[in-house]
């Protein structure tokens, strides 16, 4: 394939003289595949996908035909030049030649599109042959309600045929095929056959029953010489020749016979799909059924299927098919042949539409049933589910895989010590519309390729998605990507300045990173997004410090040996071990984001007023959930014991004024201070004990406890906690009217303590 700037298309068929130029704007981005475009069923004169070109006819009577997609950009005023942008697409573009003045079409111009990827020619037929053989595997299964009766019809439009030909090509047109053929050709199974024969009686070396009849009957005999001694047992003549049996080894087994009828099989169905692209003028399927036509002949051509008969019966049970090297593998590609001939696909339109591959939608596709495989393998997916992908319509068995289509399939993980829901999507769409707690977008609707769900068995998705127990982990098919590790490790002021030139320009190379951050930001309760690309490195990207929330991407490359799924497979079984952690951050995230957001703030649950800032020894100083005891001391004897010992006591039997150890006694941070007759109190302390300690009565008058007037002889406990001064600056000089606090309670009950929280009492500030 030589790199040029310029070709030049000879139109002398249309109009003596007539050219089409056609000018590349970046180097090597122009070829001219004149030595093997054949080979390859592709058009001589190559475009990259991605560049531009300029193009002009010699002729401004005629002009470049539009096929779609913006692909072919006229000049507004001269019309027979402009600019040819073959975008994303891949494979071959028919353009049609339009006379200017009629818009008749005169003639195609076939130009072919090569992928930026180096082997995407042997990636879109493997991941074509892959997609082939699950769907076979799905028509095959033992409780599929699909009836096996339909015939293949010749009478469809041209491109429901193709995706036939490309499903039935992607089967009998690999190299494993052939090397199935030619291990039967040149190793067949055969078996003895007993051939008759006459032979000179004088040359026969073994006698059987039936010669030695003949020795005593058999015609045309000649007279023994007098002196034989067989002459002496009353035998005078003997036949000239007698008939021998002779063993011989026979490739016409029934093994070779089905053998040779499927290739006839495969040769009819290429034949009549070449008869019908000729009548349908689809040339690009009209070459390619060419091609198999001439493969199939050149096999059946072999010696050795000139002896093998038709066959009678099919024994798809015999050992030597199921289980010998070629004939296994013909038997499995007859089988998929038959169903493949059978199937639509109306997801095949992004494939095929105009003769283009679009290698980065087969690639969506085919990473679907590549993640199905893995997750069949590690979740226990529902069969019924799988078998919904395929429904029999009036068309026939359709592949009911669709961009833009909703696909779930369902499952339940159990670990032993927890049980999971799965929930596996295909193109979901989370709408923008819907408002928290259910589920969906922030903003506008997005739509992952790929989602994975995970939450807990025995509750509906509906409830966990509005008690924040779901988790959504995204992935998006990128076959374009070259490396997306490129993205994550730009690190220099320059880089970063060339980027943001080019998105001035419209131009975003990060834009798939971009994405996995939108679908990680805006999609509610997303716990990663990752790109899957068939690259070579792995990104994983922890949003903290467990394996989710998470950005990256994972390499899966089209390939039968070495995909690189298996890394993912292990991503998501650590996903899996994760959510079994009953002890996770992220649990402990989910539960505090739903227990702030389960009800909308009250309207007047505002503080305006100055706190301490939330740092250091204040981080957990949240309003709502920092509480304030509120204490009665009853003489300036036991205030100056609380300063002097910083020590605060509270009783703890069932008189009145003792302390009620509720979750807010507990955790309260701070303590005020009030006597009798106060109507509001700015001593403010820090609670600094870890919880409060249980004193008697008699260890508290060792330290100084002044003695209470109570006669009775009962030993008395209380409970103290140690505190300190409160020395924020915030709080200087501040009372508040704590007989506005809802636990307050006036008269003689003023007396027992109650908490409120910092919110509360902030509100009682006195002006």
């Amino acid at each position: 394939m030589k790199s040029v700037s310029q070709i030049e298309i000879n139109l002398d068929s249309i109009q003596e003289g007539l050219r089409l130029w056609i000018d590349a704007r970046r180097p090597d981005s122009l070829f001219d595949a004149e030595e093997n475009a054949e080979e390859n069923n592709e058009a001589r004169f190559q475009l990259v996908e991605g560049c531009l070109y300029d193009f002009q006819i010699n002729d401004p009577e005629f002009v470049l035909g539009d096929i779609g997609e913006n692909i072919i950009q006229q000049h507004k005023r001269t019309a027979n030049l402009g600019t040819i942008s073959p975008n994303i697409f891949v494979g071959t573009l028919s353009i049609p030649l339009l006379e200017k003045e009629t818009n008749q079409e005169l003639s195609k111009v076939e130009l072919e599109v090569q992928s930026v990827k180096a082997g995407y020619r042997n990636d879109y037929r493997d991941m074509l042959e892959f997609i082939t053989e699950k769907c076979t595997d799905l028509l095959l299964q033992a409780n599929s309600p699909v009836s096996q009766h339909f015939e293949i019809d010749y009478s469809k439009d041209s491109q429901t045929l193709y995706q036939k030909f490309a499903f039935i090509k992607s089967v009998i047109g690999t190299d494993e095929f052939a090397e199935a053929v030619h291990r039967i050709v040149t190793a067949p199974v055969t078996k003895w056959k007993e051939t008759t024969e006459e032979k000179d009686i004088r040359n026969a070396r073994r006698f059987s029953n039936a010669n030695i009849k003949e020795v005593l009957k058999g015609s045309k005999r000649t007279k023994l010489p007098q002196t034989h001694y067989l002459r002496s047992y009353g035998i005078e003549t003997l036949p000239e020749r007698i008939t021998t049996i002779r063993k011989t080894d026979s490739v016409d087994t029934p093994e070779n016979r089905f053998i040779k009828h499927a290739l006839e099989n495969f040769l009819k169905f290429c034949t009549d799909i070449n008869s019908k692209a000729k009548q349908f003028g689809h040339t690009k399927m009209q070459n390619e059924s060419e091609i198999m036509i001439r493969e199939l002949e050149s096999q059946l051509h072999h010696s050795i299927f000139k002896e093998i008969s038709r066959p009678t019966t099919l024994k798809l049970n015999s050992p030597v098919l199921q289980r010998k090297e070629g004939y296994r593998e013909i038997l499995r590609v007859w089988l998929m042949f038959d169903l493949a001939a059978k199937l639509i696909w109306s997801g095949g339109d992004d494939i095929y539409s105009g003769g283009k591959k679009d290698i980065a939608t087969l690639y969506e596709y085919w990473l679907f049933f590549k993640l199905l495989d893995l997750f069949q393998t590690i979740f226990n997916i529902e069969p019924k589910d799988i078998s919904d992908l395929i429904k029999e319509t009036a068309d026939g068995l359709n592949l009911q895989i669709r961009q833009g289509k909703f696909t779930a399939l369902r499952g339940v993980y159990d670990s032993g010590s927890r049980k999971l829901n799965i929930r596996f999507n295909y193109n979901r769409s989370f709408s923008g519309k819907k408002s928290y707690p259910d589920s969906g977008s922030w903003t506008a609707t997005l739509r992952p390729d790929y989602t994975l769900s995970f939450w807990p068995f025995g509750i509906s998705e509906s409830e966990a998605e509005k008690q924040e127990l779901i988790v959504h982990v995204h992935f998006d098919a990128k076959y374009k990507v070259a490396n997306l590790a490129d993205f994550l490790e730009q690190n220099s002021d320059m880089e970063l300045d060339e980027e943001k030139t080019e998105n001035r320009k419209g131009i975003y190379k990060n834009g798939d990173l971009l994405k996995m951050h939108a679908y990680k930001d805006a999609i509610r309760r997303t716990g990663g997004a990752y790109v899957l690309y068939p690259g070579d490195k792995s990104i994983n990207q922890k949003g903290f410090h467990e394996i989710i929330p998470g950005l990256g991407a994972f390499p899966v490359r089209p390939s039968k040996v070495d995909s690189g799924i298996g890394e993912l497979k292990a991503f998501i079984l650590e996903i899996i071990e994760h959510f079994i952690n009953r002890a996770s951050q992220r649990e402990k995230l989910a539960f505090r984001t739903f227990d702030i957001y389960k009800n909308p703030p009250e309207s007047d649950n505002e503080v305006r007023e100055p706190l301490p800032e939330t740092y250091n020894t204040n981080r957990d100083l949240i309003p709502d959930e920092t509480f304030v005891l509120v204490g009665f001391y009853n003489s300036s004897e036991h205030y100056d014991w609380i300063k002097k010992n910083k020590y605060y006591n509270f009783r703890t039997d069932t008189r009145t004024g003792s302390l009620i150890l509720d979750k807010e006694t507990v955790s309260a941070k701070y303590l005020l201070l009030h006597k009798t007759g106060d109507t509001n109190s700015g001593d403010l302390w820090k609670i600094v004990s870890k919880g409060p300690r249980v004193f008697s009565k008699n260890a508290l008058v060792k330290k100084g406890y002044p003695s209470t007037s109570s006669s009775s002889s009962e030993e008395k406990y209380y409970l103290i906690i140690e505190i300190e001064k409160v020395s924020d600056l915030e709080f200087e000089n501040t009372k508040w009217d704590f007989r506005k606090l809802a636990n307050y309670s006036p008269g003689r009950a003023s007396a027992v303590p109650f908490t409120a929280s910092l919110t509360e009492l902030m509100k009682s500030k006195v002006k």
